[in-house]
């Protein structure tokens, strides 16, 4: 059986690497893949950087030290309901290494609620030359020894950023196609060291800008993407897509969830092949529920949707429960129970059949 696979595989893969590499992690990496995309469960980015989970935590006048940082992790993952509706939980390297206040690890907490830990790659960006302000992502070298030490710690996917910003001349042709570049060759490092790669397209909200000019750039970033993918030989069936929701910019009109859903589902269906098990959402600068209201509108629409669309939120998840903290040790119930409720409507968002009665 094995060598019938292997000669099927040098048939269609000519490559005799690619056909070893595929013979070893690739179900793993199909098994973690869709699991993560499960229908009713979601990611919790729990992947703030230092920098901005100080100015998260300055927010409600709480100190960023790392107790702090901890604490807030251990009332999140510990909150009694929650992680049944999350199938991955992206972490900070910091966070992977810390533990409750009873001794368990972080890891162990979500590996006994059956989910799976994730961690952030990426080491920020850097400015493009001879570009106005365009950004490229850093962090490949040195990256697959990153990935054997994460994977050995519990992780099982992993997270690589790419910024565009939307302007008179952005995203410019040499911005796309260098962070498409990235994110290819990010994607086969972590594959070839067992870690599903969330390939993040990030197209930020700010601008006046109208939805249809948001569509139409995101459909050209996720058309270099993919074929870049393609050309690194990367797994598709073991990756996922992070992306923004397609809207108009935050200093525009806003439209209905309905519009959002349409303009979001046929982009998607231009661009990302149907070998992508899901793609997960980041909220891109929406309100809680405005976020939960337009995925909710994506997966009650009527057609051919051959991933299953989920969410990849931090913010989202977490604002209305930090406010309810404020670092005190006598609010962390009342902080819980906005977590809850905000991780139960996405679950339902997932699936078309949010109410709207999460806020």
């Amino acid at each position: 059986m094995l060598s019938l696979l292997f000669h099927l595989q040098m048939w269609i893969f000519p490559n005799p690497y690619l056909a070893f590499f595929l013979s070893l992690p690739a179900d793993e990496l199909i098994t973690n893949a869709t699991y993560i995309g499960t229908p009713g469960k979601g990611i919790l980015a729990a992947d703030e950087s230092t920098d901005t989970i100080e100015k998260c935590l300055s927010s409600i006048n709480v100190k960023s030290v790392e107790s702090n940082r901890r604490a807030l992790c251990e009332f999140l993952f510990c909150t009694p309901g929650a992680l049944k509706y999350l199938s991955g939980v992206i972490f900070f390297e910091e966070t992977l290494y810390q533990k409750t206040a009873t001794g368990k690890s972080f890891v162990e907490v979500l590996k006994e609620s059956g989910v799976l830990l994730g961690i952030n790659v990426d080491q920020g960006t850097v400015e493009i030359p001879d570009t106005n302000g365009e950004t490229t992502t850093k962090g490949l070298y040195g990256l697959a020894q990153r990935c054997q030490q994460y994977y050995r710690a519990g992780a099982r996917f992993a997270k690589w950023r790419a910024v565009f910003k939307i302007g008179p001349t952005k995203p410019s042709e040499i911005a796309i196609k260098e962070n498409a570049l990235g994110l290819a060759q990010y994607a086969i490092i972590c594959q070839e060291n067992g870690l599903v790669p969330i390939v993040e397209t990030e197209i930020l909200v700010d601008g006046s800008h109208d939805i249809d000019h948001c569509a139409n750039v995101t459909e050209c970033v996720l058309a270099a993407c993919y074929k870049a993918l393609n050309d690194q030989n990367v797994l598709l069936e073991g990756t996922l897509l992070k992306l923004n929701m397609v809207t108009p910019g935050s200093a525009a009109k806003k439209v209905a969830p309905e519009v959002v859903a349409v303009y979001t589902v046929r982009t998607l269906l231009r661009t990302v092949l149907a070998a992508v098990p899901a793609v997960v959402f980041l909220s891109g600068g929406q309100s809680d529920e405005e976020a939960t209201l337009n995925l909710n509108a994506m997966n009650k629409l009527k057609g051919r949707k051959p991933w299953s669309l989920s969410i990849s939120f931090g913010r989202a998840l977490q604002q209305s429960t930090i406010k309810a903290w404020s670092g005190k040790e006598e609010t962390v119930k009342k902080a819980q129970a906005a977590f809850l409720k905000r991780c139960k409507a996405n679950s339902e968002a997932t699936r078309g059949i949010y109410k709207g009665d999460g806020q």
